[in-house]
C-alpha cells in the first residue's frame, strides 16, 4: 500500500479521493469539489490517500500547528474492510507529524479531531463501509487515545450555509496520555483559525466560542 500526497484537484487520484468522500460522508460534510483548489494548494493541509493495486482505498487530511503545538486530522475515510487502511493511515499519519515537530523543535502537545456520536447519527449509512460505522470508529479511536473535550459542541456545514451541524464532538488526543483537562482558550482559538475559511457561520457556533473564551480549562472525557 503506498501513502501519496495530493496537492492539486488535476491529480487524477484526487477524483477517485472526491469520489470516496460523497460515497461515504453526508453532504455538509464534503467541501465541492473545485472548492478544493486552494486547500490542496496550502502547504500546511497534508491530504494523503492509501493507494493498493492502483485504487484509492483511504484518504485523510490533517495539519499541523507550529505555533501551538498541535494537530488537527481533518478526516480519515477507510473505503474497505480487510487491508489495515486505518492502521496504515493513522500509523503514517503520526509518522509524519512527529517528522513535522520535530523541525519545528518542538515536541507535539496532541491532536483534535471531530468525532461522530453515534447516537446523534443514526440513519446514515456511511457507505456501508463498515469501519467507517460511527460506534466502530468511536471504540478505535478511543482505543488509540482520543478523549471528548467536555463541552456541548456545534460545528459550522462545510456547506457554507450558516447551519449548525451538532452530530459530532470535538475530541483531543493528548501526547501525555495522562493528561485530563485542556485550556479553554487554546480550543477557542483553534476553533477560530480552523473556521475561518467558512464565511456562514451560524449563531450557535458563535455563541459556543464566545463561551469557551470564558473559560480557563475543558476536562478531557472518556469517549
Amino acid at each position: 500500500m503506498e501513502f501519496k500526497r495530493i496537492t492539486s484537484i488535476e491529480d487524477p487520484l484526487f477524483r477517485s479521493m472526491h469520489d470516496l468522500m460523497k460515497e461515504v460522508f453526508p453532504p455538509e460534510e464534503v467541501l465541492d469539489y473545485p472548492l478544493w483548489k486552494e486547500p490542496l494548494e496550502d502547504p500546511g493541509i497534508r491530504v494523503f490517500v492509501a493507494v493498493h493495486e492502483g485504487k484509492v482505498v483511504g484518504t485523510t487530511e490533517y495539519r499541523y500547528y507550529e505555533d501551538w503545538q498541535v494537530a488537527m486530522t481533518d478526516f480519515t475515510i477507510i473505503g474497505g474492510a480487510g487491508l489495515g487502511i486505518g492502521r496504515f493511515l493513522a500509523r503514517k499519519r503520526w509518522q509524519d507529524l512527529e517528522r513535522l515537530a520535530a523541525e519545528s523543535g518542538k515536541p507535539m502537545l496532541g491532536m483534535f479531531a471531530e468525532i461522530y456520536d453515534p447516537y446523534r447519527i443514526e440513519g446514515h449509512a456511511f457507505g456501508g463501509v463498515k469501519p467507517m460505522d460511527p460506534y466502530v470508529r468511536r471504540e478505535v479511536l478511543s482505543h488509540l487515545g482520543y478523549k471528548r473535550i467536555d463541552f456541548s459542541y456545534v460545528h459550522p456545514s462545510w456547506e457554507n450555509n450558516g447551519e449548525a451541524v451538532e452530530e459530532l464532538d470535538l475530541c483531543f488526543l493528548p501526547t501525555d496520555e495522562d493528561q485530563v483537562e485542556i485550556s479553554a482558550a487554546l480550543v477557542a482559538k483553534f476553533l477560530r483559525r480552523y473556521y475561518a475559511v467558512l464565511a456562514n457561520k451560524p449563531h450557535a457556533w458563535e455563541a459556543m466560542v464566545d463561551g469557551l473564551e470564558g473559560k480557563e480549562k475543558l476536562a478531557l472525557m472518556p469517549l
